[in-house]
């Protein structure tokens, strides 16, 4: 009997999974979870494929593992919980906020959030890339692009990451009748009614569309409401753990680091070898709408299956030396952002918040050693990271 096992759930796994991530390629790569209920796809080829297959491998019953085992109550209009055609519609609605050409435009107003958090901190001999960088920017950014008031962005920011939070090596408590609770955001939509601006909520409050229906109409505020309660969440905390393991690993890579500082052209495809190499959100998960074979075994229609995105982007069948961080790397694609119908809507705004902050962090901070004795991860499975990543500079 194989000693295999992998649970999303386990503390000590989830600390360095990628060991236990390479014999489930190897030895199952269609994994079965017997205790916990789920199936597990873990080579890039098999993620890739299910990640573009909507009609058998469905999302509207969530995109994670405890959220599809409860079932709970979900409104319309929550578009990373729906199926094509309605998702199809909601997200046209949304996505126009986040093109990369709105990125291009907003990208020096991002810049200066980033420096409004890191130039009190220049001459310091000590600063944390999560709590100064991750908890900020993102925040800032997100609440700037759908037009949350600034005194109101911290109470999103706390809001989005308490709903993600687990007891360790327990799956996440569901309330079926409450699960998607989007009340705190109507204060926010009522507000821009009377105070519109540049903005998403302004931009939806006005939008005709056409339904699946044919009806042409214009949303309701619930939907509104639902669609602002989304975004925030989605784009703060994800986000937020990248910008801990930049610190981490970079730490962990010096001469590629001083690289960086030296050449910033390099800039752009580190952070997308970061994305690949410790992807904040480490799988997601489907609903199994009719039977379907992976390597010759039937998943039957009702299953929850995991797709392992971090396993998928260390699959030696697709990246040569997968383990190894190297800023040089040809990449290709990686799956850190989804494929297909549900590619992540926020991708282009992660990777320029991400490029902007390194940039200035290099600016003010090329040398630092990461202190991971302080450093304390993130109570959740679902986002893989850190919420304190504090570093020490080197002055030299």
């Amino acid at each position: 009997m194989s000693d295999l096992h992998y649970d999303p759930y386990d503390v000590e796994i989830d600390r360095d999974p990628y060991p236990t991530y390479r014999r489930l390629r190897d030895e199952a790569p269609l994994y079965h979870n017997e205790r916990q209920d789920f199936w597990g796809l873990s080579r890039f080829a098999d993620v890739d494929a299910a990640l573009k297959d909507v009609t058998r491998l469905s999302s509207a019953k969530g995109d994670i593992l405890e959220v599809i085992k409860a079932d709970p109550v979900m409104p319309p209009g929550v578009f990373i919980h729906e199926d094509p055609p309605q998702h199809t519609v909601h997200r046209a609605l949304v996505s126009r906020a986040f093109t990369p050409r709105r990125m291009r435009m907003v990208e020096d107003k991002v810049r200066a959030f980033c420096v409004a958090c890191l130039d009190p901190l220049t001459g310091a001999d000590r600063f944390d890339f999560v709590t100064d960088l991750g908890d900020e920017l993102p925040m800032r950014a997100i609440g700037m692009l759908v037009g949350i008031p600034d005194a109101e962005q911290p109470k999103v920011r706390d809001y989005a990451q308490s709903n993600l939070r687990n007891e360790a090596g327990k799956p996440m408590a569901i309330n079926k009748e409450q699960y998607f609770d989007g009340a705190m955001y109507a204060e926010y939509v009522n507000w821009r009614e009377k105070n519109p601006s540049d903005d998403l909520i302004t931009e939806l409050l006005g939008v005709e569309f056409e339904d699946v229906d044919g009806r042409v109409r214009k949303l309701t505020g619930d939907e509104i409401v639902t669609f602002l309660t989304v975004i925030a969440g989605a784009g703060v905390e994800t986000t937020g753990r990248l910008f801990g393991w930049m610190g981490k690993v970079l730490a962990e890579h010096p001469d590629q680091r001083r690289e960086l500082a030296a050449d910033r052209s390099l800039v752009p495809n580190a952070i997308e070898e970061l994305l690949r190499y410790e992807p904040p959100g480490p799988h997601v998960a489907r609903y199994v709408t009719e039977d379907v074979d992976y390597h010759g075994t039937t998943v039957p229609a009702g299953a929850a299956m995991l797709l392992m995105v971090a396993s998928a982007n260390r699959d030696e069948r697709r990246f040569d030396d997968p383990d190894r961080f190297d800023v040089h790397r040809k990449i290709g694609t990686h799956v850190t952002f989804g494929h297909g119908a549900h590619y992540c809507l926020g991708a282009a705004l992660a990777r320029m918040e991400g490029r902007v902050a390194l940039d200035e962090v290099l600016n003010r901070f090329p040398d630092w050693a990461v202190d991971l004795a302080a450093a304390r991860r993130s109570p959740t499975t679902t986002v893989r990271g850190w919420d304190t990543m504090p570093a020490i500079v080197d002055r030299g």
